[in-house]
């Protein structure tokens, strides 16, 4: 059965805890409860199926992973009990040095084989299956195959699916000028274990993934071709800055339960592709 959910943040806690009926699920960001917050996990646990996002693994870094992070990590996950874990194909730090952002990392052998094993040590070290998300970004690096293909062998080598943000999709396909449509019918729809979405936003000519708008109709269109495509589990609803009152949200989580329940994959369609 497809849930439809939404990211807990702060400013919707009180919603939230209420127990609304358009929430069916539950995402949490790992670093979030880095520091403490654990009763309050613990209630969420008890109240929704969760989900636990991480933001700062840095799974394309070469060299071993931060052992802090991966413990804190897993601390979080064996409180939530969530059904997966997921990361982002990026790396967030250099050495040392703390970029403070997801920057993306080259499709190549290499940098695969990097990729995989990190994600198979966090995998292992939570005791849960890891999804893998695809990031925007402003520059797109040059390798030895496409992105999808990248994504796929990663699922393969790893055994890890795939979060597929579909705002990020279309986001890149706008600043990068390419057919969002072609580059999910390269992905393997088997891999597609949960979505994320939340309206784009545009600055300068630029389209960017801010977490502050509603989604759009042209965006929608695409999450209905992503459902006709693949079977995701989940469907997570991403908001962090420009919070509507909590009705709007629910009106949101609506349409996407009503879009889910709508579309199926058309399996025919996918052998023709």
């Amino acid at each position: 059965m497809r849930r439809v959910g939404i990211g807990y943040r702060c400013p919707l806690a009180r919603w939230i805890e209420s127990r609304p009926p358009e929430i069916e699920c539950l995402e949490i960001v790992a670093e979030h409860f880095f520091n403490g917050g654990f009763d309050r996990l613990t209630e969420l646990a008890g109240s929704y199926p969760l989900f636990v996002h991480s933001l700062g693994i840095s799974l394309g870094t070469p060299g071993p992973l931060d052992t802090a992070a991966l413990e804190s990590l897993a601390s979080v996950v064996e409180i939530a009990r969530p059904e997966w874990v997921s990361e982002h194909v990026a790396f967030t730090n250099s050495g040392e040095v703390d970029l403070g952002h997801l920057n993306p990392v080259a499709p190549t052998r290499e940098m695969l084989s990097i990729i995989a094993d990190h994600a198979s040590e966090v995998r292992e070290r939570c005791g849960k299956p890891l999804l893998l998300e695809n990031i925007t970004t402003h520059l797109l690096l040059p390798g030895e195959m496409s992105e999808p293909e990248f994504l796929n062998r990663l699922c393969e080598e790893a055994e890890c699916r795939l979060l597929l943000d579909v705002t990020n999709l279309f986001i890149n396909a706008r600043n990068h000028r390419f057919e969002p449509r072609s580059w999910l019918r390269e992905l393997e729809p088997k891999f597609i274990a949960q979505l994320h979405v939340v309206g784009y936003s545009i600055r300068g000519g630029r389209w960017e993934d801010l977490h502050a708008e509603p989604i759009q109709r042209e965006l929608q269109e695409l999450i209905v071709d992503v459902l006709r495509y693949a079977d995701p589990e989940a469907i997570v609803l991403e908001r962090d800055d420009n919070f509507p009152v909590a009705r709007e949200l629910a009106t949101e989580l609506l349409m996407l339960k009503a879009v889910g329940n709508e579309h199926a994959p058309d399996k025919s369609a996918r052998a023709a592709s």
